[in-house]
């Protein structure tokens, strides 16, 4: 698989160098412009920073005056193309000012920092959330003289190719956890969340300069639909709700669940790796996180091909899995 994540610039990120929770506090706003300056500094993108502090000052504003706290700021991306993202705890989405750039909206207030965001980024966007919402922006190094005023908006539980038939347990594969533990299948989601996106969003800006990040956006894309089809998912997510630490869960996935589940197996292993060593911003995965995806996963291939349920036991678990293509 051609992977081209490479860095072309000669700073470095820190793997460490995760996200900034903002206070709900006018000062936050030059917090954040601090933080990100001192981000760009250290990916040696200084050529960046202007435009960067400008955009994660319109977007903490925003959040601010018309969001909820939590607020929190990270970056992510790549060294090429560094991505600022801005979380916030509301579920409504931003609304641009289609008009920004007209002569008699120059002074317009309502949307007029999207705006300001837009023209001087790549590109823009944001993505509702369980839990709120990010706004997202690739700074520029010179104004754009064409911005993209309206960006690109998601929602994280919009389904992927149209709706969807449950699958028939008769034609299913069952896969039996005795006990999932949901604490740590919780940690371990919402880091496949972040990869998801992470990817998604490298495909939508970038497909030209990492046309590999396509064909694996169109993976997972493949894997969210096996995943509404899954029973057992409520399930778990009711489990989590009620506050227990492990449950008995009973998934039946369609049949071809698990070829592309080995599939996903490979990308998210390759994915961990480019993190590690930089290539890609996002936060590489724990000890536990990967363990758990190894093992996770591994019990639905595993268990498809007749083999029998192994309980999560730590990595210790992990090592009496059998190996899985």
């Amino acid at each position: 698989m051609g992977w081209e994540f490479v860095s072309t610039q000669g700073g470095s990120l820190p793997l460490s160098h995760s996200e900034l929770t903002l206070e709900t506090s006018p000062r936050s706003v030059s917090d954040a412009r601090r933080w990100v300056a001192d981000a760009c500094h250290k990916l040696d993108r200084a050529d960046l920073i202007d435009s960067a502090e400008l955009g994660i000052s319109e977007l903490v504003t925003n959040a601010l005056l018309h969001a909820e706290p939590p607020i929190s700021v990270r970056m992510r991306g790549t060294h090429r193309h560094p991505r600022i993202e801005v979380y916030d705890g509301s579920r409504v989405p931003p609304e641009p000012n289609s008009r920004m750039t007209h002569d008699d909206e120059l002074l317009a207030t309502i949307g007029r920092g999207l705006g300001m965001v837009a023209m001087s980024s790549h590109a823009w966007g944001a993505e509702l959330l369980d839990e709120g919402k990010m706004v997202w922006f690739e700074p520029a190094a010179e104004p754009v003289d064409e911005p993209d005023l309206d960006g690109q908006l998601y929602t994280s539980d919009s389904p992927a190719s149209g709706r969807l038939p449950r699958v028939r347990t008769s034609e299913g594969v069952t896969v039996t956890f005795a006990a999932l533990p949901l604490d740590v299948y919780v940690d371990w989601r919402r880091h496949f969340r972040d990869v998801r996106r992470e990817l998604r969003l490298l495909s939508l800006a970038h497909e030209d300069d990492y046309p590999v990040a396509k064909t694996i956006s169109d993976l997972f894309t493949r894997f969210g639909d096996e995943i509404k089809q899954a029973q057992g998912i409520t399930e778990i997510n009711r489990a989590i709700a009620a506050g227990g630490h492990q449950a008995p869960i009973r998934l039946v996935v369609t049949p071809e669940a698990p070829q592309v589940i080995s599939q996903v197996i490979d990308v998210l292993e390759l994915a961990d790796s480019f993190s590690r060593a930089e290539r890609l911003l996002s936060l590489a995965s724990t000890d536990q996180q990967r363990d758990f995806q190894r093992w996770f996963f591994g019990e639905i291939v595993r268990q498809a091909n007749g083999g029998s349920p192994l309980p999560w036991l730590g990595s210790e678990s992990v090592a009496k899995a059998h190996h899985f293509s």
